[in-house]
């Protein structure tokens, strides 16, 4: 579907109108001049008729006035045609066989009746006058009949309304070329703008700064913003993939260095121990790379999930239950305090599934050696979800807690690679919550909070115990 530019749609929402307007305005123009011209051509038909009629009372019938002869060759209306009757009905001057009134009722003295007719094959305007006469000493009341084509009439409001129509086309054409050339320079920095944006190298994404019309200035505040957040989000990327380089450098030296030494081992034992470092050194690279994506999808915030509804309690349970092998393997107690409602979120399960198994995966590597159990707390409040992991492990001190979501940053050496509480974070605020470290008294517990309705809650929300 074309869609009409700017400036095309300025013109039609102004001309339209306008072309409209005048429409209606010759039209009203036309009627007027149809109705003033019926005006001035019915008083001149009833001038010539009182001329007629006072001509043939002084005159007795026997000639017009040398006056009322111009008045009757002379109107703009063209030739006139009149017609006498006497006092007693005989034919007294003019032209014969003058047009016959509708209807027979008697006329009024001194009142015209107007009415149209035909003559020798015209339509004819004609005005008829009852007026008292005196002819040779005969008394009574004369008839004068006077009749006129439509022809100089009709020319009349020809003219008439080819001037308004002149004018008013005249007059919508200039507003039509002031309105297009004002469009054109009205919208001058609209494409000053586009000239300066164009120009701009892929690699500028700095604000733009000139004078612009306030109509303007929202556009380019709303295009200067989404500049800046790429920029941010370019160089938070930038960031990220020389982080994961430098991250990932040394474990694939690693599995590089554990390989070769497999291939020189000397005896059967020195290949399966080194094999087992080999395998150990693949798995932390792999956990590494695959926490590297989690981290990146969940910063990106996917939107492959975005409008699918999930229960908070049922993702949690499948997490803990794929990991409850792996805690009882370490010689662990894995203790379940789940919400017994359903508690829906909307967004993409498979983030949050994988900010759980973040909080698992980080008790069981940052506890410490006197880690014995680790609990796992699910609960709704009224206007949000929460879910919580904890352990009775070493800990992490107050001032070690806020560096604990940075990204690569081990509190003391381990395994990990630093990146899972951060995948956490992200995560969390994706879905428009907040991550904590709440303050215990044994160990370590980190609580997610969900903003949820509860209107949309098929139970009212109960918060059952503490979160930790």
């Amino acid at each position: 579907m074309r869609v009409l530019s700017l400036r095309s749609r300025l013109a039609l929402i102004i001309l339209v109108p306008l072309i409209l307007i005048s429409i209606i305005a010759g039209y009203w123009r036309f009627t007027v001049a149809l109705q003033t011209a019926e005006d001035l051509f019915d008083r001149t038909l009833l001038a010539s008729s009182l001329a007629i009629a006072r001509d043939i009372d002084i005159s007795a019938g026997d000639a017009l006035s040398e006056i009322t002869r111009d008045l009757l060759r002379d109107t703009s209306g063209g030739q006139i045609f009149y017609h006498v009757n006497g006092p007693d009905g005989v034919y007294v001057t003019g032209y014969a066989t003058p047009p016959v009134a509708p209807g027979a009722a008697t006329q009024p003295v001194g009142q015209p009746i107007y009415f149209q007719s035909q003559h020798l094959g015209q339509d004819v305007r004609v005005v008829r006058l009852r007026e008292a006469s005196n002819f040779e000493g005969l008394s009574g009341f004369s008839m004068v009949t006077v009749w006129q084509t439509f022809d100089g009439r009709d020319q009349f409001v020809r003219d008439l309304a080819l001037r308004a129509i002149l004018l008013i086309a005249s007059l919508v054409l200039t507003v039509a070329v002031v309105v297009w050339l004002g469009i054109n320079f009205g919208l001058r920095p609209l494409t000053d703008l586009q000239g300066a944006i164009s120009s701009r190298s892929s690699d500028d994404l700095g604000q733009i700064k000139r004078p612009l019309p306030k109509e303007v200035r929202g556009i380019v505040s709303t295009l200067n913003t989404l500049f800046d957040q790429l920029e941010q989000s370019i160089h938070s990327k930038d960031v990220f993939i020389s982080d994961a380089a430098h991250q990932l450098r040394n474990p694939i030296a690693g599995v590089l260095s554990m390989a070769e030494a497999v291939r020189s081992a000397r005896t059967a034992d020195d290949t399966a121990e080194r094999t087992d470092e080999l395998i150990d050194a693949a798995r932390h690279a792999s956990r590494l790379a695959n926490q590297l994506l989690s981290y990146e999808r969940a910063r990106a915030g996917s939107d492959s999930g975005r409008g699918t509804t999930f229960d908070l309690v049922e993702i949690t349970n499948e997490v803990a239950t794929r990991n409850a092998e792996r805690i009882a393997a370490c010689g662990l107690d894995l203790q379940m305090d789940l919400s017994e409602t359903p508690i829906f979120l909307q967004g993409e399960p498979v983030l949050v599934a994988e900010a759980i198994e973040n909080l698992i995966d980080n008790a069981l590597r940052h506890a410490g050696p006197g880690l014995s159990r680790i609990r796992i707390h699910v609960a709704q409040h009224e206007f949000d979800a929460e879910i919580s992991v904890a352990d009775d492990g070493r800990g992490i001190s107050p001032e070690d807690q806020s560096r604990a979501f940075d990204r690569f940053r081990q509190l003391e050496p381990s395994a990990g690679s630093g990146l899972g509480l951060s995948i956490v974070e992200t995560i969390a605020k994706n879905f428009g919550g907040t991550v904590s470290i709440e303050s215990v008294e044994v160990g370590a517990c980190i609580v997610i909070r969900f903003p949820i309705s509860a209107a949309k809650q098929p139970y009212p929300g109960v918060r059952v115990g503490g979160s930790c």
